[in-house]
């Protein structure tokens, strides 16, 4: 029983425990203080290096339809919208606070309209010669991308959902080359996860994207193919 000389203390809720240093220094944006910072890359060599990455926007088909037959309100939809992606990578350090500026050599975004996932697929790819990597253009030009369809679009259907965005590959710098794998749900591993994640080898061949504004081969195949013959 409480001595009622002794009145208990109320009990205060645990603090979580800060990260250790080590933890800290896991995380290349954390500084030594635990104080959010821009890696220092001063002393890296520049060394060409490329990204890719996707999204969806899920949409009905009849949005599909209004898109590829140019009935929308606002005009050209993926035209606008791949566009829009390229001027995004452009800015992607004035979106991203700790991200460095840098010298894209090349940016190129693509969406084309898939029926059988009642969607549309966008993809972009970025370049530089630079001391660290475009894996946030490529991100950011593809999630702006998305955003500017459903911009387009939303007057229709303001139900669209962007799904899935996510980074497919990058290549050069230090850490080399990186492709995602099993990613689709018709590919993914036994236990449904789909994260699995591989280094290509020496052997296989390093995917490039075309130059140009709303042009890019994707590793999978001939994604303008497939784009016309989506809109037939």
């Amino acid at each position: 029983m409480p001595n009622p000389d002794h009145p208990t203390r109320p009990v205060r809720p645990a603090r979580p425990a800060r990260p250790t240093r080590a933890d800290r220094r896991a995380l290349s944006h954390i500084g030594r203080s635990g104080r959010p910072r821009m890696v220092d890359v001063s002393e890296k060599p520049a060394t060409a290096r490329r990204a890719v990455a996707e999204a969806e926007l899920h949409v009905s088909q009849e949005t599909i339809s209004l898109v590829v037959d140019g009935g929308g309100p606002k005009g050209d939809v993926m035209t606008v919208a791949e566009l829009a992606g390229v001027l995004a990578a452009k800015r992607t350090s004035e979106l991203i606070p700790l991200a460095h500026p840098l010298p894209l050599t090349d940016v190129a975004v693509e969406i084309r309209p898939d029926r059988a996932a009642s969607a549309f697929r966008i993809r972009a790819s970025a370049a530089t010669v630079a001391p660290t990597g475009v894996e946030m253009e490529a991100l950011v030009a593809a999630a702006i991308a998305g955003l500017t369809v459903y911009d387009m679009i939303k007057s229709v259907e303001r139900g669209a959902e962007l799904r899935g965005l996510r980074l497919v590959e990058k290549s050069g710098g230090r850490s080399g080359d990186w492709r995602r794998v099993q990613d689709r749900p018709d590919e993914r591993s036994p236990d449904g996860t789909g994260e699995a994640l591989e280094r290509p080898s020496a052997e296989q061949p390093r995917p490039r994207g075309a130059r140009g504004a709303g042009r890019v081969v994707p590793v999978a195949g001939p994604f303008r193919a497939r784009r016309r013959a989506s809109e037939r």
